[in-house]
C-alpha cells in the first residue's frame, strides 16, 4: 500500500510540472504573436498554407512559379506578415496580356519576384485601426502607402482593400485588394523591354531563290506552328546527306525548346532495362547498331515512333543465318518500328473496329499486319505472328514502346527464305543423280572404243 501511494505521488508531481510547462509555453507563444515576432516552423495553420488553399488561387500560382515559397517560409519564421492579395479577376481579365506575358517569361523571374514581394509586409497590419497616412516597408524593400478616404474606404497605394482580414492565422493575415500592385522598378523594366522590342533590328534573311521553271522569286514558306510535324516524310529524313528534314517548329524539351530526341530514346532504353526481359533489344539498339542515335535524331526533328519490342525469349529464337547477313539487325528492327504514335488502347480499338490494320514500318515498303485475337492485338501472319502482351512499357507522346512475344518478318522475306531452303535441299538431292548420268554416258562412249576398262568407275 505504501508503494502504491508513493507511485501515485510521483505521477501527480510529474503531471503538475508538465501542466505548468505547457501553460508557460502557450502563454509565451501568445505573447510572441501579440508582439509580431513569431518564430517557428511552418504548420498546417500557417498563413502560407491558407494562401495556397484560399480563393486567391491566381496569386498562389504566381508565388509557386516565382519560386518564392522558401523565401516566404523564412519570412514567416521571423515575422508576423501581412499579404495584400489581388482578387483572381484582377490577374485573369483585368491585367494587360502583354504585361502578364512579360512576367511569365523565364528571363524576367527577378521582376516577377519583386512584384510579388511588393504585396507582403513583414508586420501584422490591421487597416481598420489605422486611419492616418502610413508607409510600410515590404519584403522587396520598397514602401507601400496605406491611407483612408473620406468615405471610410482603405487604400494600399491606389488599390482599394475590398476584404479586410480575409484570412487570419497566428503567423499572418491576408487582406483582399481589387487590383495588382506594381512597383516602379518592375514597371520600368517592362517599359524598357517593350521599347527595345519596338526598335530592334530586322533579322537578316537568306538570299531570295528563283524558281527555274517560272523565273520568278520563290515565295517563302509560311512559318510552322509550334510542335508541328516536319515537312519531309520520315523515309526521306532517314536518308543521309542533304535530304535531311528541316528542323521542326519549336516544341517542348531540350535546351532550345526543341524536341530532345536523344534524351527520350535514352529514357525508353533505360525503361526497357529496368522493366526486365528486353535486354537483347536494348543491346541491339545501343551496341550492335547505331539505331538509337538515328531514332533520337528523328524524334528531335519532330517525328513520332512506335516500337514493337520483342522480349528476350523471342530474340533467342533468331538463328545465325538470320543475323549473319550484312545489315540484318537493322532490317529486323526497322520492321518493328511504326512511324506513328500508337498506344495499346488505340491499336486495340482500331483492330476491334476494322478487323485488320496494316501499319507502315521503317522498312519500306513492308507493312506489319495487326488484328484482334483473344482480347489482345496480334501482329504478323498466321505462321509468323506475335501478341502484344506488355502494353505501354514507355509512352511520352513522341515514342511508344509495346512489348511483343515474337520476332516479326515480312511475308515476302519469309517466302524467300523458305524458297532458298528448298533450293538447297534440291541441289543436295539432285547433284549425285546428275553426276551418275554423266558418268553413264561417258562409259558408253568409252565402251565403243574398248577403253572403259581403264576407268574403275565404269567397271
Amino acid at each position: 500500500m505504501a508503494i502504491a501511494l508513493s507511485s501515485f505521488n510521483i505521477f501527480f508531481t510529474f503531471l503538475l510540472v508538465s501542466t505548468f510547462h505547457l501553460g508557460f509555453s502557450f502563454s509565451a507563444l501568445q505573447e510572441n504573436h501579440s508582439n509580431g515576432t513569431y518564430s517557428g516552423q511552418i504548420n498546417s495553420n500557417s498563413v502560407l498554407v491558407a494562401l495556397l488553399d484560399s480563393h486567391y488561387t491566381e496569386l498562389a500560382e504566381l508565388v509557386e512559379k516565382a519560386l518564392l515559397l522558401q523565401t516566404l517560409e523564412d519570412a514567416v519564421g521571423k515575422h508576423n506578415i501581412t499579404i495584400f492579395a489581388p482578387k483572381n479577376e484582377a490577374l485573369e481579365r483585368d491585367l494587360d496580356p502583354e504585361f502578364k506575358r512579360f512576367l511569365l517569361e523565364p528571363g524576367n523571374l527577378k521582376s516577377l519576384q519583386t512584384l510579388l514581394l511588393y504585396h507582403i509586409v513583414p508586420n501584422r497590419i490591421n487597416p481598420s485601426h489605422n486611419s492616418s497616412l502610413q508607409h510600410h516597408s515590404t519584403l522587396c524593400r520598397d514602401r507601400v502607402k496605406l491611407s483612408s478616404q473620406e468615405s471610410g474606404e482603405k487604400l494600399i497605394d491606389s488599390a482599394k482593400i475590398i476584404q479586410v482580414n480575409a484570412v487570419e492565422r497566428p503567423d499572418g493575415v491576408i487582406h483582399g485588394i481589387e487590383r495588382l500592385l506594381i512597383p516602379r522598378s518592375v514597371q520600368q523594366d517592362f517599359n524598357n523591354r517593350r521599347s527595345l522590342q519596338s526598335i530592334s533590328a530586322v533579322k537578316p534573311e537568306g538570299a531570295p531563290e528563283v524558281d527555274p521553271r517560272t523565273h520568278r522569286l520563290k515565295k517563302p514558306a509560311p512559318p510552322a506552328k509550334p510542335g508541328s510535324a516536319p515537312v519531309l516524310p520520315i523515309y526521306d529524313a532517314m536518308a543521309p546527306g542533304p535530304s535531311l528534314a528541316p528542323a521542326p517548329a519549336p516544341g517542348p524539351g531540350g535546351p532550345h525548346h526543341h524536341f530532345n530526341g536523344e534524351k527520350q530514346v535514352k529514357d525508353f532504353i533505360e525503361t526497357l532495362l529496368l522493366y526486365g526481359g528486353y535486354n537483347e533489344m536494348a543491346d541491339i539498339l545501343v551496341n550492335l547498331t547505331s539505331l538509337a542515335t538515328e531514332m533520337g535524331r528523328l524524334v528531335s526533328e519532330g517525328y513520332v515512333l512506335t516500337v514493337l519490342a520483342p522480349n528476350d525469349e523471342a530474340m533467342a529464337k533468331l538463328t545465325t543465318d538470320q543475323l549473319s547477313e550484312p545489315g540484318a539487325p537493322e532490317q529486323i528492327i526497322y520492321y518493328h518500328v511504326i512511324p506513328e504514335y500508337q498506344t495499346e488502347e488505340s491499336m486495340y480499338n482500331a483492330v476491334r473496329r476494322f478487323g485488320k490494320i496494316s501499319y507502315d514500318t521503317l522498312r519500306l515498303p513492308h507493312k506489319v499486319l495487326a488484328e484482334e485475337a483473344d482480347g489482345s492485338v496480334k501482329f504478323g501472319h498466321t505462321e509468323n505472328s506475335a501478341y502484344l502482351f506488355d502494353p505501354d512499357i514507355y509512352t511520352d507522346g513522341r515514342i511508344s514502346v509495346q512489348g511483343i512475344d515474337g520476332v516479326l518478318f515480312p511475308l515476302e522475306e519469309k517466302e524467300k527464305s523458305e524458297t532458298k531452303k528448298e533450293i538447297k535441299s534440291v541441289k543436295v538431292a539432285v547433284k549425285p543423280q546428275r553426276r551418275g548420268r554423266l558418268l553413264e554416258v561417258a562409259c558408253r562412249m568409252l565402251g565403243t572404243f574398248g577403253q572403259d576398262s581403264h576407268f574403275t568407275t565404269c567397271q
